[in-house]
This record gives structure tokens, sequence and C-alpha cells, in this order.
């Protein structure tokens, strides 16, 4: 019921910014939790930052909170990824997923999206 595509992702040097946008498609976007992963060459996916379908409820992971801000426009269909002070450890394919509830976009499950490359330089 939902297709999401990310963009936004490339090379960018230790410490500066990246925003990766996650575009949805479908009539049932504003009623479902969305979610960013990313998984590195070698690595197990990796959970990153996950908001409610309301924006109000939202939940970071240890290694990215203060950095990194999620965000959500259902008018225009788009999640967002605010990514600042980056590290070269964030280098990985970023990848926006969506389901039926916080929990469980949170756990991985429901719809995903094809990924886009973000790489950090020392």
């Amino acid at each position: 019921q939902v297709q999401v595509v990310e963009s936004g992702g490339g090379l960018v040097q230790a410490g500066g910014s990246l925003r990766l946008s996650c575009a949805a498609s479908g009539r049932t976007f504003s009623n479902y939790a969305m979610a960013w992963f990313r998984q590195a060459p070698g690595k197990e996916r990796e959970f990153v930052a996950a908001i409610s379908w309301s924006g109000g409820n939202i939940y970071y992971a240890d290694s990215v909170k203060g950095r990194f801000t999620i965000s959500r426009d259902n008018a225009k269909n788009t999640m967002y990824l605010q990514m600042n002070s980056l590290k070269p450890e964030d280098t990985a394919v970023y990848y926006c997923a969506a389901d039926h509830s916080f929990g469980a976009v949170i756990a991985g499950s429901g719809y995903w999206g094809q990924g886009t490359q973000v790489t950090v330089s020392s």
C-alpha cells in the first residue's frame, strides 16, 4: 500500500551535514509510522530513528541522538533525516521504512525503500 524512495545521500566530510528525504506514495502515508535504518559494509542493519504518523513520538538510537533530526511532512508525503556533525562511522546505506505502528517500524518490519548511500570522509 505504501512505496518509499530515499534520496539525498552523497559524500561529505566529517563534521558536515546532509539531509536525506524519503518520498512516499500511497493513500495511507499519514497513518504509518516511519523510520530510518542504516547498514554499513560487513555489518548488520541498525536502527537510526523513528517517528510516529503524527510526528508526536520520536525515538533515536544513542549513536545519533543530538546529531540527527527526524521529521515528516504528511502533506508532502515526505520524511526527512537531517544529519549534522557527521562522523566516518555514519557511513552506510540508509533505508527508509514504513509500518502500521511505532513499535513495528522500529523492529524493521513493513515497507522498505531501495536505500541511499552516505559516505563520510575523515
